[in-house]
């Protein structure tokens, strides 16, 4: 049974030093109308739709379809622009790991991630890893985590017709990770790269908790690949 990785991205696969609030005041001030500081805005764990709604919020507006939709796709526009005003990386052990399994036909790697599809292909393509990811889940139709895992999930049904919950992982840096994980009946991955520590995460009980991705041949063995 082919094993299925869920990744997420902000915090998991890579750090933009939160780049992507510049291209969300620069929405939000067309959106808006006038100058809005986001710099604190919290966005960890959080789906860009959600963020979006919270901006609105925040600036005294109804979040309105017309307004969210408007607001995500300008984010979407200036977010390319953006990522170089921050000093980001790739997180460690991630292009390791994931070079490992671009070649074995026993995983299927998919995105599982509170980015809009267009923001993730941004962040993917500025650090060097949309080669690995060709199929996942995004938040352009849904705010909620749980049920963009559900869609995760269908993905890969389509893809491999079957999927065994038991070898489906949901690898993640926030509680929210690990909630959508068990919405699956997935085994989640907890990565303390993020802005939630490892003893916040094992709080949760995940499947696995580590402080960052080990070396290839350590993640491989514990999932027994």
């Amino acid at each position: 049974m082919t094993t299925v990785l869920c990744w997420d991205i902000d915090g998991t696969l890579l750090n933009t030093g939160r780049a992507g609030i510049f291209a969300l005041e620069d929405a939000a001030a067309e959106v808006i109308g006038k100058a809005v500081d986001f710099s604190q805005l919290p966005t960890a764990g959080l789906t860009d739709r959600k963020i979006a709604i919270n901006v609105l919020e925040a600036a005294g507006l109804e979040p309105e379809a017309s307004k969210i939709e408007a607001l995500l796709e300008l984010y979407a526009k200036y977010l390319p622009e953006s990522l170089p005003r921050r000093q980001g990386r790739v997180l460690s052990g991630v292009r390791e790991i994931l070079e490992q399994l671009k070649s074995r036909s026993d995983v299927l790697s998919i995105l599982l991630t509170g980015n809009i599809y267009k923001g993730a292909q941004a962040k993917l393509t500025h650090y060097g890893l949309a080669e690995y990811f060709t199929h996942g889940a995004f938040a352009d139709l849904n705010e909620d985590r749980a049920a963009i895992a559900l869609a995760a999930v269908t993905i890969a049904e389509e893809i491999l017709g079957e999927v065994d919950r038991d070898r489906c992982f949901v690898i993640g840096d926030t509680p929210h990770d690990i909630q959508c994980c068990a919405a699956i009946q997935g085994k989640a991955i907890a990565v303390a790269t993020g802005a939630y520590s490892l003893s916040e995460l094992e709080a949760h009980s995940p499947w696995w908790a580590i402080p960052n991705l080990p070396e290839p041949v350590v993640f491989l063995e514990k999932l027994q690949l």
